[in-house]
């Protein structure tokens, strides 16, 4: 696992209604600070990736779909600088993933679906000057095959 990532079960509540899923919560001993809230949603054939930030925490969940998340860890002096993680989170396995700041993160649909994540960052997004630095999603020095293997 990469060094500051995590990623737990979510709490999910169903009843004969249909289903509460508490996504995160302030009294979370993971919980840093409260930032703002987006959803972002990517169609099937494409990689929303790679990127990171320096100051943000990222805190996803993925409400709609299946989404394939990967980390890279290009962190100067990380212990596990050069690592990859993948995560499938969604409807099927409901789970919170903290990104750490420094750590290149995308993510695309695990099936046919789109796939839609919750974040909950730790900062505001600076539209004057964003906390984003990108990278493509093909880069051959991450060298992450983004593509579906059957099994």
């Amino acid at each position: 696992m990469i060094d500051g990532v995590k990623i737990k079960d979510i709490r999910v509540v169903p009843d004969d209604r249909g289903m509460l899923m508490e996504m995160f919560r302030s009294d979370d001993p993971d919980f840093q600070r409260f930032g703002q809230v987006y959803m972002t949603l990517v169609y099937p054939g494409v990689v929303k990736a790679w990127h990171y930030h320096k100051k943000q925490t990222d805190h996803f969940v993925c409400v709609s779909g299946m989404a394939k998340v990967a980390l890279y860890d290009d962190r100067e002096g990380s212990p596990t600088r050069g690592e990859t993680n993948t995560f499938v989170i969604g409807w099927q396995r409901q789970r919170l993933l903290i990104i750490p700041p420094g750590v290149y993160h995308g993510f695309t649909p695990a099936g046919h679906e789109p796939a839609a994540i919750i974040n909950v960052p730790t900062e505001l997004y600076d539209y004057e000057n964003p906390d984003e630095f990108r990278r493509p999603f093909d880069d051959p020095e991450i060298g992450y095959d983004w593509g579906v293997t059957n099994g």
